[in-house]
């Protein structure tokens, strides 16, 4: 992609030997147009960490390249720095690790993420008429920022919560603190724990590529796919309803240049992104130049609520539903409108809004 359309494609060998010598930078342009007629840009910045390279062994060295993705933001002036995907789980939260860029903050992202996979269980159940109180709901990588997060919102809401991940001691601290305000919660540490027991999954795990195989998942289950690269491997709950969970839609207007919709946002509908990226975005908009999402274990629901209030003043809404093969529910107008003219009089410059971006092997 960076090459060019006129060039032979590369072997994944090639990229991989190639990756190492890409220093980070910016691949493109990014604007945005709230339907409030205020507006923000900035630039997609890549790392470029092999997704397969995350081991402990290469952790300093892709320290390095996020903390050198973070300074060249701060170069181009960036008010505010989403760190997208491995660089915020690389981060794990230490913003201490980041360099000091006086004016610019930073956010993981991660809140509006979790809003955006909430949302969109509840509208997978109303489309399949389920009922959410009576739910039992897997989370897999449930102690990641991510999955504890979708634990602290969907537990008022659900039957069971069935969580799992690797870290035993983070896992008991998180149900004690569910089971605290009244969820009933199962804990399991092993890959195939709950699968039969469970009517909704959130894939929240950090994964380096598709490995998850829910072979023993129950006849149509709710499939939440929230991971970035994707959690679930090709075809492994063929009987399950799956949906790709954590992006929204931008219904004013958003331009990548040069365009690379379907590149970096694989969603068959315009004016889509991550919800990590589209945090940092509405930050601006709103002119809350702020560390909003911190790390593991600081999003709550009233959080949640907050930047949902934020992002829906400006138009940004949860994605409509999707999976590899295509939407899974029909698209309405008002998920894209352009409320103000594209270079009408009357926007606003807010300030610039700049993301490290990790986008893998591309």
């Amino acid at each position: 992609m960076l090459r060019g359309v006129d060039r032979t494609a590369l072997s994944e060998q090639d990229v991989k030997e190639i990756l190492p010598w890409i220093p980070p930078r910016p691949i493109c342009r990014v604007e945005v147009d709230s339907v409030t007629g205020t507006h923000a840009h900035g630039f997609y910045i890549d790392c470029f960490l092999p997704p397969d390279e995350l081991e402990t062994q290469y952790l300093l060295a892709n320290l390095a390249r996020v903390k050198d993705a973070a300074s060249c933001a701060i170069r181009l002036g960036a008010k505010i720095v989403s760190l997208g995907g491995f660089s915020s789980i690389l981060i794990e939260g230490n913003f201490a690790h980041l360099p000091s860029g006086g004016e610019t903050a930073f956010t993981t992202g991660n809140t509006l993420t979790v809003s955006f996979i909430v949302r969109g269980i509840k509208r997978m159940c109303a489309l399949e008429r389920r009922d959410l109180a009576d739910a039992k709901v897997l989370i897999i990588g449930a102690t990641g920022d991510v999955g504890s997060g979708c634990a602290r919102c969907l537990a008022p809401f659900v039957n069971r919560l069935l969580l799992r991940a690797r870290n035993k001691e983070r896992l008991s601290k998180l149900a004690a603190q569910l089971r605290r305000d009244g969820c009933p919660v199962d804990l399991a540490w092993d890959a195939e724990s709950f699968d039969c027991a469970a009517d909704i999954v959130i894939c929240a795990a950090s994964l380096p590529s598709p490995t998850f195989v829910l072979n023993g998942i129950v006849p149509d289950a709710i499939v939440c796919d929230a991971g970035y690269p994707k959690n679930l491997a090709p075809l492994s709950a063929p009987r399950a309803k799956v949906f790709h969970g954590g992006m929204g839609q931008v219904t004013g207007d958003l331009r990548l240049s040069p365009d690379l919709n379907g590149i970096l946002n694989r969603h068959p509908l315009p004016n889509v992104a991550h919800g990590c990226l589209l945090e940092g975005m509405a930050l601006v908009l709103e002119k809350r130049f702020e560390p909003f999402s911190q790390g593991r274990g600081f999003i709550t629901r009233e959080k949640v609520a907050e930047i949902e209030r934020i992002a829906d003043r400006h138009g940004i809404c949860p994605a409509p539903l999707f999976n590899q093969a295509g939407p899974l529910e029909e698209p309405k107008a008002r998920l894209l409108t352009r409320a103000v003219p594209k270079w009408g009089p009357e926007r606003k410059e807010t300030g610039p809004l700049r993301r490290v971006g990790v986008s893998g092997a591309r």
